[in-house]
């Protein structure tokens, strides 16, 4: 077809469209290969017609079902990344925007309650456009730039008009107070890996100062974004450049540099992000030749007395962790550093040594070629590799599982960072040094090295520096450990998380379903004995001391199983309206997720700390499928609550349960 033919009607296309569809459904029933570009080109010229993404839209079923997606990352749609999205719209060729815009009207199906589709739920296909049209906001001008105007195929209009056909059907009020509230949502849950809402702010920047969109007036939450990145503090207030700000550091008193570390350490804490500024700051603190400058990187971290003890304890070694891994390309770690010394855990003398390795370590050459082609070339591998383990250290909820399916790999980079620390370290150094992981498995050796790869096929890109190294040694073990296991008479969970995590994973071990039949095994059982273990009323008030895995059984805002998935239950404790609730992570790079019925995983206002979700117990306990415990240690199933265990069975049964 001629995609520059503009005499081709709505409906001459619609109908060459559905045409092509029928071709390629037909095909891929000999050859799951069989390309889609036929559909693709007609798809890219139906976006740009009024009308166009209307009838994609409408047509989203077929496109799933004629394997439009099939073969391609967009088939799974959680683990998509709106920054690549962008990428795929803005920059990528016909192809690449045709199935993106495709995948995000099935998204916006999805989001809307309109299509169903097992890969996500409706919660998380609503954040993911939110967070797209965040990155997109210089669109709502009305006005292309010269990039998007030369694009062929008239794809800079294409992507236009979908970006308004999404705007028009997301119901905004008011765009960019969504979207601010979406990108503070988000933050509030201090991620690690926040270049896309860094992206999100730079946008909303671009939003804010431009006259030809109204809806940019009178948003303080969205100016305290901005400020956060570009004028924390007096000295920058502006927005001057890195080299003119370094100027003015060195005409700086005493009085105006501590007012620039206070400000500082406030926008810092106040959002998670930290500015490139802050880095230069204190990088400029460790040039002064008094004890001022030293004195002076407590206020400027934002410590409180036991970080400062903490500081204090082991200065030479903050020192050095400031002088290698803080830079403006690693501006983020600021903030790991100063939560890695309110945590406390450089008391532990493992750990203070384990980091004095890091700054050492040599790293082998597939190392640093990957962090290379992952961070680029700025500053050397090294350095982006202990910015991030500063990163997962001081925020040892802030990982994210993102692009990568191993979420047994990622919640257990989150219970070493949080509980065992120094073996984190060791994982970190043999990884990243040697190519390989050891450890062991019911007393026998499990090396990474040679293992062929388990759910993760190819080494993801768009994760932290630590999960880049580690996460593909852990993700061969895992897969390794469940291959020594065999066959056996239950789950191999049982065996494998124990040995895999650490000692401190409860020995005993309860699945909701039988592993032969998948059907529910005494689901009453099952409530009463996860009450009688983790409910203070019920286990003698017994606290959650180490964090426990568990599953999941994931369900989407219709309460329709949507997958397995593995946290970590950290504590059950009442919130401050005295309701009992379960605090657990979820290595999902976003915990806020509408699962139906009313169950609502909440990420702040609930007792949460950053990077905790939450709901009532017996709301979690509706979609619990697996949980570990100690055998030793357990309460009375039988003081639990009739109507409580009724209560959540009828839950659990008429949403994921209904598959089983």
């Amino acid at each position: 077809m001629n995609l520059q033919n503009d005499s081709e009607t709505l409906t001459d296309l619609t109908a060459g469209f559905d045409a092509a569809l029928e071709r390629l459904a037909q095909a891929r029933t000999t050859d799951a290969k069989a390309p889609n570009s036929e559909v693709l080109e007609y798809a890219a010229a139906l976006l740009a017609r009024d009308g166009g993404p209307q009838a994609l839209h409408a047509r989203v079923p077929q496109i799933e079902s004629a394997g439009v997606f099939a073969g391609t990352d967009w088939s799974r749609p959680r683990i998509l990344r709106p920054a690549l999205a962008v990428r795929s719209l803005r920059q990528g060729d016909l192809t690449q925007t045709a199935i993106e815009a495709l995948s995000e009207l099935r998204l916006l199906g999805v989001a809307t309650g309109d299509y169903f589709h097992p890969g996500i739920a409706s919660e998380q296909a609503r954040h993911f456009l939110i967070q797209v049209m965040a990155l997109n906001l210089d669109l709502l001008s009305g006005t292309l730039n010269e990039a998007d105007r030369e694009r062929p195929h008239g794809l800079g209009a294409a992507v236009q008009a979908l970006y308004q056909y999404l705007l028009a059907h997301m119901g905004y009020e008011s765009v960019l107070d969504s979207l601010v509230a979406e990108v503070w949502r988000v933050l509030g849950q201090r991620p690690i890996q926040v270049d896309d809402a860094r992206q999100m702010v730079i946008q909303i920047a671009t939003c804010l100062y431009d006259p030809d969109i109204e809806a940019a007036t009178d948003n303080d939450d969205a100016a305290r974004l901005v400020r956060s990145l570009f004028a924390p503090a007096p000295g920058c207030a502006e927005d001057p450049g890195l080299e003119a700000y370094a100027q003015r550091l060195l005409e700086m008193n005493a009085e105006a540099l501590t007012a620039e570390a206070t400000s500082f350490a406030k926008a810092m804490h106040d959002t998670g992000l930290v500015s490139v500024y802050q880095a230069a700051f204190i990088r400029h603190l460790r040039t002064l030749k008094d004890d001022f400058g030293d004195a002076l990187i407590p206020t400027a971290l934002g410590l409180s007395s036991t970080g400062h003890d903490a500081l204090l304890c082991y200065q030479a070694l903050v020192h050095s962790l400031i002088d290698e891994a803080v830079f403006a390309e690693t501006s983020q770690a600021v903030y790991g550093l100063a939560q890695l010394l309110e945590r406390g855990v450089l008391f532990s003398p493992p750990v203070a040594a384990g980091l004095w390795r890091q700054i050492r370590l040599k790293l082998s050459a597939e190392t640093s070629e990957n962090l290379r082609i992952a961070f680029g070339d700025a500053q050397p591998p090294r350095v982006f590799l202990l910015a991030g383990v500063l990163g997962l250290l001081g925020q040892p909820l802030g990982v994210g599982q993102g692009n990568n399916p191993t979420c047994q790999s990622v919640i257990g980079l989150s219970m070493w960072a949080d509980n065992d620390p120094d073996y984190l370290l060791q994982l970190v150094a043999w990884a990243a040094r040697d190519d390989e992981v050891l450890t062991r498995f019911e007393g026998e050796r499990v090396s990474s090295r040679g293992l062929e790869a388990g759910l993760a096929k190819e080494r993801p890109l768009d994760v932290d520096a630590v999960s880049l190294v580690l996460v593909p040694h852990l993700d061969r073990i895992y897969a390794e450990m469940w291959r020594l296991c065999g066959e056996r008479d239950d789950d191999q969970h049982r065996w494998i998380n124990p040995e895999f995590y650490g000692w401190w994973v409860g020995q005993g071990f309860r699945v909701v379903a039988d592993i032969h039949t998948e059907k529910l095994d005494d689901y009453e059982g099952f409530i009463r004995q996860f009450y009688a273990c983790y409910h203070p009323y019920y286990n003698g008030n017994m606290l959650v001391i180490h964090p426990q895995p568990a599953g999941i059984a994931v369900t989407d805002s219709a309460a329709r199983y949507v997958g397995r998935h593995a946290i970590t239950l950290r504590r059950v404790a009442l919130d401050p309206n005295d309701e009992m609730r379960v605090y657990f992570f979820n290595p999902n790079n976003d915990s806020g997720q509408d699962w139906g019925q009313g169950v609502v995983t909440a990420t702040q206002g609930n007792g949460e700390i950053h990077g905790e979700a939450s709901l009532p117990i017996a709301q979690f306990a509706s979609r619990l499928y697996v949980f570990h415990y100690d055998p030793l240690e357990r309460g009375n199933p039988e003081c639990v609550p009739a109507d409580e265990v009724a209560r959540i069975i009828e839950l659990g049964k008429t949403s994921w349960a209904k598959e089983f």
